[in-house]
């Protein structure tokens, strides 16, 4: 299974039926493709959406219709969409249950970074600052390394923070880790993968269960 494809999956299982869940840009936008089988949630778009659907196949979708990130959408019978006023009321007001971001960084205080490189160009903040600390449950799927290996789940970030002490999951292509305010408990383990090889990936320091469940 490719990793991206396998941190989405196991997003996917975080959500409740009857959840409004937003799906943030990059790789999480993929988990509305791996909802699992009867699990029935309203997928937000902080663009102005309720109701999104799986991604469309590039000859056949509505180039009117597209996700956070500019990328194409669908919505599903009975959605709808509204403004950003309307968007982000519903962020900031509490309605939203679960939401899943990328990470640039992440750090066992449960400090998330994820909004901007110094130097580098950014088209804007986005919404992940509100979505943080309006969401109920915060999830960040991302690859375990950077390209170049670097660990990306570090004692301290080192790049601005979007929110402190904000991260609920962690879920990468070895494992899920799981942020319960004192630090980051190794939850689960991807078939094949050993602590040992976690532990050698990742900067910051991880609690150990007596017992790791197995990352399906």
């Amino acid at each position: 299974m490719e990793h991206r494809e396998r941190i989405a999956r196991r997003a996917a299982r975080f959500f409740r039926d009857g959840g409004l869940v937003n799906l943030g840009i990059g790789l999480p936008t993929q988990v509305v493709n791996y909802i699992p089988e009867g699990i029935h949630v309203q997928l937000q778009s902080e663009n102005g959406f309720i109701g999104i659907g799986p991604i469309p196949d590039a000859d056949g979708w509505d180039h009117d219709v597209v996700n956070a990130g500019g990328r194409p959408a669908s919505i599903l019978p009975g959605g709808c969409t509204f403004d950003s006023a309307m968007s982000f009321g519903l962020i900031r007001g509490g309605h939203v249950d679960a939401t899943v971001l990328g990470a640039l960084e992440v750090d066992q205080e449960g400090n998330l970074a994820n909004w901007i490189i110094p130097g580098r160009k950014v088209p804007g903040m986005g919404g992940g600052m509100d979505l943080v600390v309006g969401a109920r449950l915060v999830i960040v799927a991302m690859e375990h390394c950077t390209k170049a290996g670097a660990p990306k789940i570090l004692r301290r970030c080192t790049l601005p923070l979007t929110a402190p002490h904000s991260v609920d999951y962690i879920v990468t292509e070895l494992c899920v880790l799981h942020y319960n305010g004192a630090g980051l408990i190794l939850e689960e383990l991807a078939p094949g993968i050993t602590v040992e090889e976690v532990r050698t990936k990742t900067q910051a320091e991880l609690i150990l269960p007596e017992q790791i469940g197995r990352m399906e």
